[in-house]
């Protein structure tokens, strides 16, 4: 494998697009991983650019070829997930790839590539302050609200099965430190 690995997991609102974004546009070396799903584009979504949009029928076919790295069904016959196929096509570019994935993906990643893979969890501060992000952010309903908060205290179960964990306190702070830390991994031999 030519590239690097890294993987960016934490809740819904704690900041893991906004910090795979800084880092991509400081270290000009890596691409995002595109992802799959069963469901139907939206407005302005582009086949292969923003996912692969893929059939029911074909993503399960894909998932019983062992094509994917990770998978999470969200809701009855609404996928996600991780075509091996996509880590393949960035690396062999010479590029670097970017994941922004859920921690159980993000775990089943790590597990497949090892010491190819930086993965990295990002914290909130606190509960109170990730729910606060999240109702200021103006997308989610009451519902979706506690859904989300519900998985939090499960998603941040998985620390120790991540190569380090950093707390967005301060997106300056933690931006410099996942700059250092992601260069640092990039410069290994």
């Amino acid at each position: 494998m030519l590239g690097k690995l890294i993987i960016l997991c934490g809740p819904s609102g704690v900041g893991k697009s906004t910090l795979a974004h800084a880092i991509m546009n400081e270290i000009n070396k890596f691409d995002f991983s595109i992802s799959a799903t069963t469901r139907a584009p939206r407005l302005g979504e582009e086949d292969s650019v923003d996912y692969y949009f893929l059939s029911e029928d074909e993503f399960r076919r894909r998932l019983k070829a062992g094509a994917f790295l990770e998978t999470e069904e969200v809701y009855d016959g609404l996928w996600y997930g991780t075509l091996r196929s996509e880590v393949d096509r960035i690396c062999q570019k010479g590029r670097h790839v970017m994941f922004d994935v859920d921690v159980k993906g993000g775990v089943n990643i790590k597990k497949a590539y090892g010491a190819e893979a930086l993965s990295i969890l990002i914290k909130p501060p606190s509960i109170q302050d990730l729910r606060k992000r999240l109702i200021e952010r103006g997308t989610e309903t009451s519902e979706t609200l506690e859904t989300r908060m519900n998985r939090v205290r499960e998603e941040l179960g998985y620390e120790n099965q991540f190569d380090l964990a950093i707390v967005n306190d301060d997106l300056e702070t933690t931006t410099q430190k996942l700059l250092s830390t992601v260069q640092a991994f990039l410069d290994e031999k």
